[in-house]
């Protein structure tokens, strides 16, 4: 498999360095030029979810893993269901949300880890992400007590919900956590900044476990297939996907897996007031504003990392971009989603609450809407609560965390005073 630097064509590399390397000069992320579509997507629809994902992944990286490598890594993977729900007549919701942090990035993150410990041969290596949310758990948890690998999380003091916080706050040991005086954004510039920085980069060993690291991207792929196995035959060829977007890695995984056969009619970028990319979609014109604070705040990202992989798919006719809509949902709306949604009998949380609202939009007579749940709603108890104003159930892995002591370290959003901790930190 060769992913080339969408910023540095010069820069071609395989599937191992990529996952290896993270991002590429000039801060590029690394894409393939295209996808081989499937043979027989309804042949490969009919297997479990394990024996679809290896074959799925093997056709995308090609020989640089063996079968029997693969199946081993996702059986370990991806050892958790993904649902669809019927919510209304003719919406239907994949829970995503089933996995070890409830969030689903534990996919990509659980993927990345097996696969980053199967190809370092036990070379030291430090993860440095940054979280909006469920993302610093899915990884923590992935990389927790696994040998010769560090993981450095920063986040967004303040604006992740509580119990988000404590799931990958209070793990400690190889898990190292940052609460950065600043948002999401400031977050992530920091991790390019280090990513920059050769000192830094070359003496811990970086690499990154955000979905721009591809080995998250390719594994997100799986889970659209998981959905569509589960929905009538006659009706596949007519789904509309909304898809609740931050860092755009979701809807990107979601059109790799269209160029690779699946029939996703349309796709629905949900987002919340972060309405950078609708906006571009109306008018052409890339204009982020500062990012907004919104109670779905895994989605409060202006500057999405992942969007340059959707304008290369466009651009190189792998998707046609009239298939992407942009929808966004303000919070008012996003409240009265969530009401209309319990209503119905289906209890959801902000993020996953924004694409219903987006598809509602959006379907058309005779489609099939499907939108994603990516967290389970008590990872974001409070807001529920207040929302639908009725006590909600914390699942067992949230009360097992939620009296722990969080061990994460106030910083100021300056990369000198991150850089000093993580030297400090990382050298004991």
């Amino acid at each position: 498999m060769e992913l080339v630097n969408l910023k540095d064509p010069q820069e071609i590399v395989s599937f191992k360095q990529a996952v290896k390397k993270g991002l590429g000069k000039n801060q590029g992320l690394f894409f393939p030029e295209g996808f081989t579509p499937l043979s027989d997507i309804d042949a490969c629809l009919a297997l479990s979810l394990q024996e679809r994902s290896a074959l799925i992944l093997k056709h995308i990286i090609g020989d640089e893993l063996t079968s029997t490598e693969i199946e081993n890594i996702v059986n370990q993977a991806f050892n958790f269901p993904a649902p669809v729900e019927q919510v209304t007549e003719n919406i239907k919701t994949l829970e995503l949300f089933h996995g070890p942090t409830l969030a689903f990035k534990d996919f990509g993150g659980r993927f990345m880890a097996q696969t980053l410990s199967h190809i370092s041969d036990g070379a030291p290596i430090t993860i440095l992400t940054a979280t909006s949310g469920d993302t610093g758990a899915a990884v923590a948890h992935a990389f927790h007590g696994i040998d010769n690998i560090n993981v450095v999380i920063l986040f967004p003091e303040g604006k992740i919900s509580p119990l988000q916080e404590k799931l990958f706050t209070t793990l400690g040991g190889n898990i190292h956590t940052f609460a950065i005086d600043g948002d999401f954004d400031a977050c992530q510039a920091m991790v390019k900044t280090a990513f920059d920085d050769a000192e830094v980069r070359d003496g811990l060993h970086l690499n990154s476990a955000n979905s721009i690291n591809i080995s998250r991207l390719l594994a997100q792929v799986c889970y659209y297939f998981e959905a569509f196995s589960q929905i009538d035959k006659n009706d596949r060829d007519k789904v509309v996907l909304s898809v609740p977007s931050g860092n755009f890695g979701n809807l990107t995984a979601g059109m790799i897996a269209k160029a690779l056969g699946l029939p996703i009619k349309r796709f629905v970028a949900a987002t919340n007031a972060n309405d950078t990319v609708p906006r571009y979609l109306k008018t052409g014109e890339w204009e982020p504003n500062d990012t907004v604070a919104t109670m779905s705040n895994a989605m409060d990202v202006s500057r999405p990392n992942n969007w340059p992989r959707i304008e290369a798919m466009i651009e190189r006719g792998i998707i046609d971009g009239a298939l992407l809509n942009g929808v966004a949902i303000d919070e008012e709306s996003t409240m009265i989603a969530m009401k209309e949604l319990a209503n119905k009998g289906y209890i959801s949380e902000p993020h996953a609450a924004i694409a219903y609202k987006a598809l509602e939009h959006t379907l058309e007579d005779g489609e099939v809407g499907l939108f994603l749940g990516t967290a389970h709603p008590a990872k974001f108890r409070e807001t529920v609560e207040n929302v639908l104003g009725n006590p909600i159930a914390l699942p067992e892995p949230l009360v097992k965390c939620s009296v722990e002591k969080s061990l994460d370290e106030s910083l100021p959003n300056d990369y000198q005073a991150l850089k000093a901790a993580m030297f400090e930190r990382l050298a004991k």
